[in-house]
């Protein structure tokens, strides 16, 4: 193991052990060495790569800190990964899109507040019956997000979250060149609206699945 591998796990350690906890501020780095039976530099090394995946929080003149370790900071380095993303790639992350959402959606069934719902129901309102191409991908992206943040789940809701970047051009594209997507999609988000205002969970998931498999099968017969 190279010696930077070996100072990250030893680190990793004393925070999965709970000798470090959440907010925690690191012992010096003279002391945290010894400690560790590290060289200083390769203990350097093992915090710097720990800060870019959010677990460390380095304060210049005032230490280094444990994160919060919330579900969302930890995942913003997935989406940072999921940025580099190719076309080809597309299917497959709407392929996880249709396992993971549809989940969600189901969960927040039982969970989202007749409040959040009046606000979606008013979202879908204010885009009329012919919105363009780039509002209705924009309230497609908000709609999902907040069904997904009513599931209660904030790591599903983070890991979505993520997710949703690298489809949105297909959803664009779909938009400009497939006759019917704008009165469907429309059509599939009150469905989903009026599953969820029934509290009925399985009706929620399958109009789910629907909407994100009709991107997926649109762009299947266009590659």
């Amino acid at each position: 193991m190279a010696v930077t591998d070996e100072a990250i796990e030893k680190i990793k350690g004393m925070i999965v052990s709970g000798g470090l906890r959440p907010g925690d501020r690191l012992p010096k780095e003279s002391e945290l060495a010894a400690e560790l039976g590290l060289s200083r530099n390769s203990l350097r090394e093992a915090v710097r790569a720990l800060s870019l995946i959010r677990i460390l929080d380095v304060r210049q003149g005032d230490g280094t800190y444990v994160t919060s370790l919330d579900p969302q900071l930890l995942l913003e380095a997935m989406s940072f990964v999921v940025d580099f993303h190719r076309d080809d790639t597309v299917l497959e992350f709407l392929a996880v899109r249709r396992i993971l959402e549809p989940a969600a959606t189901g969960m927040a069934a039982a969970q989202i507040g007749e409040e959040q719902l009046d606000e979606l129901a008013e979202q879908l309102d204010k885009l009329g019956a012919s919105p363009s191409v780039e509002e209705l991908v924009a309230c497609d992206l908000e709609f999902h997000r907040a069904i997904v943040r009513g599931s209660g789940n904030s790591v599903l809701c983070s890991l979505l979250d993520g997710l949703s970047g690298p489809t949105t051009r297909a959803r664009i594209w779909r938009g400009l060149t497939q006759e019917d997507a704008v009165s469907r999609t429309l059509h599939e988000h009150r469905a989903i609206l009026a599953a969820l205002r029934d509290r009925d969970a399985e009706a929620a998931r399958s109009w789910a699945t629907v909407h994100i498999a009709s991107v997926e099968q649109w762009l299947r017969s266009t590659l």
